[in-house]
């Protein structure tokens, strides 16, 4: 089975690498150096080879190096499933008169989207932007299922945005005072179409990882969990035909126009699923567990995330681990040492100390980062 795996990474007017380009050799890539010298950035780089907007869900224009023209370019060259290829993404300039448009190529060649690096390269992340997920807001810990889920189906965040911008075109209708029924009706039936398909893709993930988490259990370093989706039709494709599911949510939609119209928003649907998860080795709502065993938790639904999408997909991801060691005991970290060499994937962490990698041993590769500068160590 394939890893993903990136043999150079070339940034240019991205965060604060003006221009800097990383040969990589090995599987176990850590980047050390004080913060804010751009480690994270390094990272967010990688991930914006990946549909979305990447980990820091930042706008296009925001990642720009600010001593630069606006333009900003990532590229790879990536081995996969397909062999060799060079993956590049970014903007150009942007015009006073227009919104910044994300250009994809793959060998130089433009892709409709980065849907299409999704053959060649698959990849998960963990940074300590999600270390509060069980205890924050549903719709955080939905935007993080909805990243595992893309992990595996490449056309997932499609689906997600057009289902929001479907949303959003009847909130406005709704808005208007006498707006025509038919043309809802239009909507509504774009609206339960969408919201079907995410929600089913949803409910198929949630059943496999619940699988794999079982399936680790107590092998694993790391605490298991139960996890299940908040979400009546998610649950209800379980055993529901799709055609029933949208006829029922565009009946629901009719019959709440007055009401959604009201709130100013739809009150009912997939876009308001919450992900519930169970620390399992206490049998209680993660979001009640210590801060460490939450942390632990949440590296191995990551850890167990990889495996499935290595099983479904046929290419074991890139991991990309932001600050992930640094607050784990020596025991724990030998584990997660253990585990990822086990999973044979291709890792690239950050971290300030690097005595914090020493377990990893000649399988690593580190390289220092100070002010937008990578250079491999020794």
């Amino acid at each position: 089975m394939p890893p993903s795996r990136i043999h150079r990474l070339s940034l240019t007017h991205f965060r604060n690498y003006r221009a800097a380009s990383v040969q990589v050799r090995g599987d176990m890539v850590v980047l050390v150096g004080p913060n804010g010298a751009g480690k994270t950035n390094c990272l967010e780089a990688i991930s914006f080879l990946s549909p979305g907007r990447g980990l820091r869900r930042a706008r296009l224009e925001d990642v720009a190096d600010n001593q630069g023209d606006g333009s900003w370019a990532v590229s790879a060259e990536v081995e996969g499933a397909l062999g060799l290829a060079t993956l590049g993404t970014g903007i150009d300039a942007p015009a006073a008169d227009a919104a910044s448009s994300r250009r994809c190529r793959i060998d130089r060649e433009p892709v409709g989207s980065a849907a299409a690096f999704g053959d060649h390269l698959r990849m998960v992340w963990l940074t300590p932007a999600m270390d509060g997920l069980f205890r924050g807001a549903a719709s955080e810990r939905r935007r993080f299922f909805d990243r595992l889920v893309l992990a595996i189906d490449s056309e997932h965040s499609s689906r997600v945005s057009a289902l929001e911008r479907s949303l959003r075109s009847r909130n406005r209708l709704l808005e208007v005072r006498n707006y025509d029924d038919h043309w809802c009706d239009a909507i509504e039936r774009e609206t339960a179409e969408l919201a079907v398909a995410v929600a089913a893709t949803r409910g198929q993930t949630v059943t496999r990882l619940a699988a794999m988490l079982r399936e680790r259990g107590a092998a694993s370093a790391f605490p298991s969990a139960q996890i299940m989706l908040d979400g009546w039709m998610e649950n209800a494709l379980v055993n529901e035909s799709a055609t029933a599911v949208e006829d029922r949510y565009r009946e629901i939609l009719r019959a709440s126009r007055a009401r959604d119209a009201a709130a100013g928003r739809t009150l009912d649907g997939p876009h308001l699923t919450d992900l519930q998860v169970i620390y399992a080795p206490k049998n209680m709502p993660a979001r009640d567990a210590s801060t460490g065993e939450q942390k632990a938790l949440l590296i191995g639904l990551v850890l167990a995330h990889a495996t499935l999408v290595a099983e479904m997909t046929g290419i074991v991801p890139l991991l990309l681990l932001d600050e992930v060691v640094a607050h784990l005991d020596p025991v724990r970290r030998k584990a997660l040492f253990d585990e990822l060499a086990k999973l044979g994937a291709q890792v690239w962490m950050t971290g300030a100390d690097p005595a914090a990698f020493v377990d990893i041993g000649a399988a690593g590769e580190i390289f220092d980062v100070e002010s937008g500068q990578v250079s491999r160590r020794g």
